[in-house]
């Protein structure tokens, strides 16, 4: 079985952790852009570092709560679950 998180998955994920309403084609569309001008904030990333850990049971890097977009979050998360480190 594949684990891989979406941009879809990540913009529900941002509503439910965070409270921030992303259109899942927008979230594409910016993916190089800022988690701050899509109104995520650090606490809400943390947030959903930590459903994501829930939910896979895995501990995610540390680095996770420290990416900067969309981007790089999910190719760090996505990497991470694929390799099970």
């Amino acid at each position: 079985m594949i684990i891989e998180v979406t941009v879809d998955e990540l913009a529900k994920l941002m509503k439910k952790a965070a409270g921030v309403s992303v259109d899942p084609k927008e979230l594409k569309h910016a993916s190089d852009s800022p988690f701050g001008t899509l109104g995520l904030d650090s606490l809400g990333l943390l947030g959903i570092v930590g459903e994501l850990e829930n939910r896979y049971s895995k501990p995610l890097p540390p680095d996770a709560e420290r990416c900067k977009t969309p981007r790089e979050f999910l190719d760090l998360v996505n990497s991470t679950l694929k390799t099970g480190a």
